[in-house]
């Protein structure tokens, strides 16, 4: 596959496990370079939604533009289509006031489809199968919804964890209203030539530490009465905006399944789990990965101004 070159200036890309220090490395590159930010984070785009999904804070926000933060309701379908619309939009007016386009986050699948020029079907969404199976996972569990995938469609199963719940049920909602696998809905055309993808170094067990510091202050911040919020508000458990971590372990808390020391234990548990899938994943990803330390500012502005557009890219593996 060939692809044009871009003669506007690179795309930045900046990622790395939960906690591997992204905001801060993009503020820092943020005070050397004219960046914007485009968030990569599936949980960011949620109204209300503010301390579980660790968004930047009102100071880190008036420091650096910020764009896909708060885009839609909690009770809202927000899907890797809609992402990528909001993206490529976002990269072109930013590029329009002259400053360079910069994707952070830790959410694999929205930055490979940013980069890699992924198409992706516009299906409306079904709410009453997706309450369905949204419901059978905190039933049964969410292995069950995966390994009903697995049967049904097992090259989109092997590139989705067994416990995204949300993305599970995507792709089955998918091939219930499509007729079609999921796997196959989803087409490449031509990559990106413009990327600079910089990756954060983590050592596991000090990832463990800034994880649980970041677990302990989110509680100390509100986070169950962030979660009480939201379920005064309406929104009801079992959307998906309310089965990522942290939501999922405040809410048992509240409903009196586990009290809150608890609840900071699972939380802890289940992000060191999705950091080390997280890392393992980008770290075998793609070779165009420059990993740096998360303090190497200088090195990250050299690999930006260094950027020369490429004539040709080859597609990378497909992976989601």
């Amino acid at each position: 596959m060939t692809a044009r070159p871009s003669s506007e200036g690179p795309l930045v890309v900046i990622l790395g496990p939960t906690a591997s220090g992204k905001t801060r490395h993009a503020l820092q590159l943020g005070r050397r370079l004219p960046v914007e930010v485009i968030s990569a984070d599936s949980r960011q785009v949620y109204r209300h939604m503010d301390i579980g999904t660790a968004k930047p804070t009102a100071s880190e926000l008036a420091a650096l533009p910020h764009h896909l933060i708060d885009v839609v309701n909690p009770d809202e379908a927000f899907h890797l289509g809609d992402y990528l619309r909001l993206a490529h939009a976002a990269i072109g007016s930013i590029r329009a006031r002259g400053h360079i386009p910069m994707l952070v986050g830790g959410s694999g699948q929205y930055i490979w489809a940013t980069v890699e020029g992924w198409e992706v079907p516009a299906v409306a969404p079904d709410l009453e199968l997706r309450a369905l199976l949204t419901e059978r996972a905190l039933r049964d569990g969410p292995l069950v919804l995966h390994e009903q995938l697995q049967r049904l469609d097992p090259v989109a199963a092997g590139a989705i964890h067994p416990h995204n719940v949300r993305r599970v049920v995507r792709a089955l909602e998918l091939q219930a209203r499509t007729s079609s696998l999921a796997s196959a809905q989803r087409s490449r055309q031509t990559p990106r030539t413009d990327a600079v993808i910089l990756g954060l170094h983590a050592d596991r067990r000090e990832l463990y530490t800034r994880i649980d510091a970041r677990v302990d202050q989110m509680f100390e911040r509100g986070l169950i009465q962030e979660v009480q919020h939201l379920l005064d508000l309406g929104y009801e458990p079992s959307l998906p905006s309310m089965s990522g971590i942290g939501y999922t372990q405040v809410i048992r808390c509240l409903s009196g399944q586990v009290d809150r020391a608890e609840a900071v234990a699972r939380m802890k548990t289940a992000t060191h789990r999705l950091a080390r899938q997280q890392a393992a994943w980008f770290r075998s990803a793609d070779t165009r990965i420059h990993w740096l330390e998360p303090d190497d500012i200088g090195a990250a502005v050299k690999l930006v101004q260094a950027w020369k557009p490429l004539r040709t890219s080859a597609a990378r593996g497909d992976v989601a």
